[in-house]
């Protein structure tokens, strides 16, 4: 009895899923065909202009790149180390209060994420000036 139960539930769960699929699948192509697609294209080409600038900015196709690449990563920087502080700080002063592992864990990550942080805001900095005023 509880082996036909079981096998029930297993093709009722299989059932459901092929369903449900074919029902988000068809949502989504329609969705993709609306207006989402007009909105990415919209996103592309603001990046691909934005890359370009970069590009002609710096004159040269690798350097703009990889200013591009460096802008963005100091933009989410922000948000992420933060996120990681916080994580860090919950171990450290609050989980940490009854293991000393755990504080000391807390700690590190503070430490790692506060250097991830500088890091990422003055590499930037540094590349411009040595782009800008290393090369003739």
């Amino acid at each position: 009895m509880k082996k036909i139960v079981i096998a029930l539930l297993v093709v009722i769960c299989v059932l459901s899923m092929i369903i449900s699929y074919k029902v988000y699948a068809r949502s989504g192509e329609d969705l993709l065909n609306s207006d989402t697609t007009g909105k990415l294209i919209e996103i592309k080409e603001k990046s691909s202009k934005e890359l370009d600038d970069y590009v002609e900015a710096y004159g040269d196709e690798t350097y703009g790149f990889t200013a591009y690449i460096l802008n963005k990563v100091r933009f989410f920087s922000i948000p992420l180390c933060f996120l990681g502080i916080a994580v860090g700080a919950i171990y450290q002063y609050v989980i940490g209060i009854r293991n000393m592992g755990t504080r000391y864990k807390g700690f590190f990550a503070v430490i790692a994420f506060v250097t991830i942080l500088v890091i990422c805001q003055v590499l930037p900095f540094i590349f411009v000036v040595v782009v800008k005023f290393g090369r003739s």
